[in-house]
């Protein structure tokens, strides 16, 4: 018994070694023109929130942690990384159109609203991303100004 115990802990330690050798690509990049924050008047409180709690995973750009470097970690931060820039990449903002900008603006203040973003398993290592519902509404009243002001370029088009 005493043997097989030892043998699965060699085993496991061995993966988990081996396992730091296959790391998921970094998500940096040079700083696009089609960024949010280079297309729109965003005000220095709005784009601090945004870079804090969600440019991590929605841009093209994260802020890696220690933590980040060692697999799994690495593979599962990747993986969120990949499935919230399906969602949302406000480094690509500029490529969509005017009527999934507003969309998103709206999406962006019901998530805040209900909690649901911040993801919860985010908000665990990194505790000074969750918004307060101050900071919650100053989202949610730029989101609802920029999307008016695309109303109307929108219509001027």
């Amino acid at each position: 018994m005493r043997k097989t115990i030892r043998i699965f802990l060699l085993v496991l330690v061995v993966t988990f070694i081996v396992a730091q050798f296959y790391r998921p690509e970094k998500n940096t990049s040079e700083a696009s023109e089609n960024n949010i924050l280079m297309l729109h008047s965003v005000p220095d409180e709005v784009a601090g929130l945004l870079k804090n709690s969600c440019f991590d995973c929605h841009s093209n750009n994260t802020t890696y942690r220690w933590y980040h470097n060692i697999s799994p970690v690495s593979w599962m931060v990747a993986d969120h990384i990949r499935e919230g820039k399906k969602e949302l990449n406000f480094s690509e903002w500029g490529n969509m159109d005017i009527f999934s900008q507003i969309t998103k603006l709206e999406e962006m203040c019901q998530e805040s609203e209900h909690r649901k973003m911040p993801l919860k398993s985010y908000l665990l290592m990194h505790s000074k991303a969750k918004l307060s519902d101050e900071q919650i509404a100053t989202l949610c009243d730029w989101t609802t100004r920029l999307s008016e002001e695309l109303l109307v370029k929108a219509a001027e088009e």
